[in-house]
């Protein structure tokens, strides 16, 4: 976990970003890394030996648009907390014509003062405990309901009238299956 160790590498596609199309741009790099999740064989300079070399992808770290092109989560809407997914709790403010995104009070300590503080917040007191985060098998068993129209790729297809569709609050509010499915270790990691 050593700087010399660690590759950074940025897309930063502006305005006029491809949406999932910017898969495209990130197949080589799925097939390379199965590759090393396999590992291919290297040479070890100072020991002079041969050694299998494997390496993984740990970690992205993206703002919320770029979150929505490499998780395939949609974070508009009533669900879109990327953390409590079809658990996240949100009001309507007609005045504001805007979402609010509440019940964030969940992840204090359950004798916090501010759970039982109505006055300050919605009027109400909170006693859910918190988001207990959904598993990599778990999800993996969301995105796999999603049909073929939603995972293709490219604007001239037949499929792009079927790209928009209803969203449901007792299950998909994915938007479609990230290319990061493809890697074998994946839904292993928590």
């Amino acid at each position: 976990m050593r700087d010399p160790f660690i590759i950074i590498s940025m897309l930063n596609p502006g305005p006029k970003s491809p949406g999932k199309d910017i898969y495209v741009y990130f197949q080589p790099l799925i097939d390379e890394l199965n590759e090393l999740w396999e590992g291919v064989e290297a040479c070890d300079a100072h020991k002079g030996e041969k050694f299998k070399l494997r390496a993984v992808l740990l970690w992205t770290i993206n703002d919320f648009p770029a979150y929505v092109m490499l998780s395939g989560w949609s974070t508009k809407g009533h669900f879109a907390c990327p953390v409590c997914m079809n658990d996240t709790f949100s009001e309507y403010l007609p005045f504001s014509r805007k979402l609010c995104y509440m019940g964030y009070r969940r992840f204090l300590s359950s004798n916090h003062q501010w759970r039982k503080d109505k006055k300050n917040f919605n009027g109400k007191i909170e006693i859910r405990g918190p988001v207990v985060p959904k598993s990599g098998y778990e999800i993996l068993n969301e995105v796999q309901m999603l049909n073929d129209a939603m995972n293709f790729f490219g604007k001239s297809s037949e499929y792009v009238h079927l790209r928009k569709r209803k969203r449901n609050a007792d299950g998909l509010y994915w938007t479609n299956k990230s290319v990061f499915c493809n890697l074998p270790y994946w839904v292993d990691l928590k």
